[in-house]
C-alpha cells in the first residue's frame, strides 16, 4: 500500500447483533475474517420453514425494524458470543439469557421463532435460507415477487461480511431526490467513510477490485457494489416509509448504494481512522 491514496476517514462504525434488527453505533471495533466482531451474531429463525427472519421480506416480517439489539457486554475474539438485550416495539426489553426469550419474540412477531447464534450446532446444518420481496419498481430484476436466497454457510450475512458506504453517495442521492432522507440507518452499513473532498458522487464505485486500507492494520478487498432492496424504503425510528429512496438508487446508480468487502487482514478499526485505496 506504499502508493495508496488517502480517500477520507471513518466517520461512523456500526454492528447489528441480531439480523434485521436495529443495531449499535461504535467508536471502535475489532475486525475479523467475519467482519466487525459481533456483527449479525444472531438471527431469528422461523420454526415452520427454517428460514431466517429478514426485513427484506416485509410482507412476512413487517415489524422487524421496530426491534433493536445491543450486546450486554462487548464481544471478544475466541470467546462465546455474549448475550443480547432486545428492545421490542412496545419498549419492553428481554435478554437472550431469559428462558422465555423465544416465546416473547414469537408473540411480538405473531410467528413462532427461535433466536439462534451463528455457527452454533443447534442453529441447523449447512446454509440457512432467507426470503426477499422485490417491489414492482423499474430497474429491479424480479418485480413484485418473493425469492429465496442462501446465507453464507455458518453466518447470518446476506452476502459479504462488510458493507462500506461513503457520505458522498448519500449526499449525491439527496441531490437527486431532495425530499428523501438518505440517512445512514436506512442502509445498514458497517463502515461509513467521509471523503477527503466535498465531492458528491458515488465515489466508492471506483474502489471495486481494489484494497481499502483502514488505519494501521485493517485491509479490505472491495468485491462489488451493494445492490439495494426494499429494506431501504421501510420506516425505522423516525425515518418514514419512502419508496423513492430505492427508486432513486435504481434510476441513477444501478440499484446500488455502497460496496461489499471481504477481510484481507483484520485488526482494530476506529472512528477517525484514515482510509486509503
Amino acid at each position: 500500500m506504499a502508493n495508496a491514496v488517502t480517500q477520507g476517514s471513518v466517520t461512523s462504525l456500526w454492528r447489528y447483533p441480531v439480523k434485521s434488527m436495529l443495531g449499535e453505533e461504535l467508536i471502535a471495533s475489532e475486525v475479523t475474517e467475519r467482519g466487525l466482531l459481533g456483527d449479525r451474531a444472531y438471527a431469528l429463525v422461523d420454526s415452520v420453514d427454517g428460514k431466517a427472519a429478514t426485513a427484506k421480506n416485509p410482507r412476512k416480517w413487517p415489524t422487524l425494524f421496530g426491534f433493536s439489539a445491543t450486546f450486554l457486554e462487548p464481544p471478544h475474539t475466541g470467546a462465546s458470543v455474549p448475550p443480547v438485550r432486545i428492545t421490542l416495539p412496545d419498549g419492553a426489553t428481554i435478554t437472550s439469557q431469559q428462558a422465555n426469550i423465544n416465546q416473547v419474540l414469537s408473540r411480538a412477531l405473531s410467528r413462532t421463532v427461535t433466536l439462534n447464534a451463528a455457527g452454533r450446532a443447534d442453529a441447523g446444518a449447512g446454509a440457512v435460507n432467507a426470503e426477499e420481496y422485490w417491489p414492482d419498481m423499474e430497474g429491479l430484476e424480479h418485480r413484485d415477487t418473493v425469492t429465496d436466497f442462501p446465507l453464507p454457510e455458518g453466518t447470518f450475512f446476506d452476502c459479504a461480511m462488510v458493507h462500506v458506504l461513503t457520505t458522498a453517495t448519500l449526499d449525491r442521492l439527496h441531490q437527486l431526490y431532495p425530499q428523501g432522507r438518505f440517512e445512514v440507518p436506512r442502509f445498514r452499513p458497517n463502515i461509513v467513510v467521509a471523503p477527503a473532498s466535498d465531492e458528491k458522487d458515488f465515489v466508492e464505485n471506483a474502489w471495486v477490485g481494489h484494497t481499502l486500507a483502514i488505519g494501521d492494520a485493517v485491509r479490505l478487498s472491495i468485491t462489488g457494489p451493494c445492490i439495494r432492496c426494499v429494506m431501504t424504503t421501510l420506516a425505522q425510528g423516525d425515518l418514514p416509509r419512502d419508496p423513492g429512496i430505492l427508486r432513486t438508487a435504481a434510476q441513477h446508480n444501478k440499484v446500488s448504494v455502497g460496496v461489499y468487502a471481504t477481510v484481507q487482514r483484520g485488526g482494530m478499526i476506529r472512528r477517525g481512522d484514515a482510509v486509503k485505496v
